[in-house]
């Protein structure tokens, strides 16, 4: 069961790049969660998702010996949907349909894949952190920053360019 949820249903053996097919996977499951429960459901999906992914990342950590193997990728499931939350906020307040902010979604992915694999400032404290926690909470760090992205590009957008 920690192998399923810490690979998030086995996408973090595919190859190339296990991280990246962890965030594009993440995707349809958030834009699923929307739908059926708007942002709320999003976010605490979220949130217990963060704590069983880091029970599990501590199980699978501890079986294999790595402090970080590849194939662990819930902590990017997670990262990614912090960055998705704008958008569900955002297009619930407005009444629009979560796909009709799709340049967001383009803008969460790229964001919260720019700001983990860079791993600047806290998200490089968190990740050197070398344990269980650490896993996930680079990933959580990466998502606010690539949330607050999303949130100044679309205010970019909308405030001054069709202005």
């Amino acid at each position: 069961m920690t192998r399923l949820i810490a690979t998030f249903f086995y996408v973090g053996h595919l190859r190339p790049a296990p991280g990246t097919w962890g965030s594009l996977a993440a995707l349809p499951v958030g834009l699923l969660l929307m739908v059926l429960g708007g942002p709320v459901l999003l976010i605490a999906a979220s949130v217990a998702l963060f704590g069983v992914g880091w029970w599990a990342t501590a199980v699978e950590t501890r079986a294999s010996g790595v402090e970080d193997p590849s194939e662990i990728v819930v902590d990017e499931v997670v990262g990614q949907w912090v960055a998705l939350w704008p958008l569900a906020i955002g297009a619930a307040d407005a009444g629009a349909s979560y796909t009709a902010l799709w340049p967001g979604w383009i803008a969460a992915f790229a964001l919260f894949r720019l700001f983990d694999i860079k791993k600047w400032g806290p998200v490089g404290w968190a990740d050197r952190r070398g344990d269980p926690l650490g896993v996930m909470l680079d990933d959580v760090i990466a998502g606010v920053f690539a949330a607050m992205g999303v949130v100044i590009l679309a205010g970019l957008y909308h405030g001054v360019i069709l202005q």
